[in-house]
């Protein structure tokens, strides 16, 4: 239909322009609308076969050369036919055939060099997105042109950048697991040996205190149950299966009874922890996710902080955030330390004991609950350690 569509317009043009630059007789009219009539409808008759043709060709060159040619010789007959009607003579029939001839010949020429820079083009293209199938990652498909064929080359380009993009993110992912795994079966390792150890000695009747050996043993108990379950909690964080319906929650007060929580914890390492505060501050959350976040920051400040030292929880108010920051007098982080805190199984001193350090999950789960909770948390380098995290401020 649409050949025909665009044949009949032609045919209409033709007569139009005809019509206004001519003012021809009626005579005159048949005529040249029968020539127009039949350009017309080899016209739609190209169209119709042409791109079946060009599907089914092996090379855009000789489509495009066949293009032009077929082009040039509906014209060519149109030509002949009217000068044959004007009774144009023999010897000005032949000249203008034979301009006609090399207008052919230059017409094919013409189309055989545009082709070529095409086809050279389409070359650049197939021969970068072969090398990307075949895992290539690190090149370009760049063409100096604003054309369709540009635009590919564009489009394959922008391509290309994501996927490396999605390799190096594969890579991170990979690295990652690796070393969860080498982190998870490290931690796991340790409580397992001491109770392998204290049962083996149970067994064998080599215990003259069987009461602190079991209490041992409960807390190795005690650190793996701990250690699972937040495996557990980061698996659903991480998953978006966390669900968290978010109330009003009293921060000032959270934090006083999570200091008086840890305040033994402080006391044996002969630590202090002081609340800062001005009024009550009341932050969008959770109870049990912002008390796990509290738990772990003053725990780890706690566990960081020298003798005889201080913690300080500071608790800000403000019209549309509430900010926790929370500083200790230990070594604090490091500037390369930084972009890694809140990664699993991270510990600032790698040489830190299990005992000591934790299991490097606590930075990571309190993260996962900030972000859950649409705020953000952060890390400041030292001297001193400085942790804190801002949420929105609840009714």
């Amino acid at each position: 239909m649409k050949p025909v569509i665009a044949a009949l317009g032609t045919f209409l043009f033709g007569l139009t322009i005809f019509e206004i630059v001519m003012r021809p007789s009626w005579a005159e009219r048949g005529e040249l609308g029968s020539i127009f009539l039949v350009m017309a409808l080899a016209m739609a008759l190209a169209n119709w076969w042409l791109p079946r043709w060009a599907r089914r060709n092996k090379t855009i060159r000789s489509t495009v050369a066949a293009l032009g040619l077929t082009g040039f010789l509906i014209v060519v007959g149109g030509a002949v036919a009217v000068a044959d009607r004007m009774f144009v003579s023999r010897h000005d029939l032949t000249l203008l055939l034979v301009v006609l001839a090399f207008g052919m010949v230059s017409a094919v020429v013409f189309a055989i060099a545009v082709s070529r820079t095409i086809t050279s083009d389409l070359d650049v293209v197939a021969d970068g997105a072969s090398r990307v199938a075949g895992g290539a990652v690190d090149i370009r498909v760049t063409l100096e042109r604003r054309d369709e064929l540009g635009r590919l080359a564009l489009a394959i380009d922008q391509m290309i950048r994501q996927l490396e993009l999605a390799e190096t993110q594969r890579q991170v992912d990979a690295e990652g697991r690796r070393h969860f795994f080498a982190a998870v079966g490290h931690d796991l390792r340790t409580p397992l040996a001491s109770l392998r150890s204290a049962i083996e000695a149970l067994e064998d009747g080599l215990v003259d205190e069987p009461a602190r050996y079991l209490e041992s043993m409960g807390h190795d108990v005690e650190a793996l149950s701990r250690l699972v379950d937040d495996v557990f909690l980061l698996a659903r964080i991480d998953t978006g299966q966390l669900q968290i319906v978010r109330t009003s929650v009293d921060l000032t007060e959270l934090v006083d009874e999570t200091i008086d929580l840890l305040r033994p914890l402080a006391e044996n390492r002969g630590v202090t922890v002081r609340l800062i505060t001005a009024t009550r501050v009341i932050a969008s959350g959770t109870d049990e996710a912002l008390s796990r976040v509290m738990r772990n920051l003053i725990d780890n400040a706690i566990r960081h902080a020298p003798e005889s030292s201080e913690v300080t929880v500071e608790v800000i108010g403000g019209s549309d955030v509430a900010t926790v920051r929370v500083s200790d007098e230990g070594d604090g982080f490091s500037k390369e330390f930084i972009p890694a805190a809140f990664d699993r199984f991270t510990r600032g001193d790698t040489a830190r004991a299990r005992t000591s350090g934790g299991s490097g999950l606590g930075l990571a789960i309190a993260r996962g609950y900030v972000a859950a909770l649409g705020g953000e948390i952060w890390a400041e380098p030292g001297p001193g350690g400085k942790v804190g995290f801002r949420l929105p401020v609840g009714a």
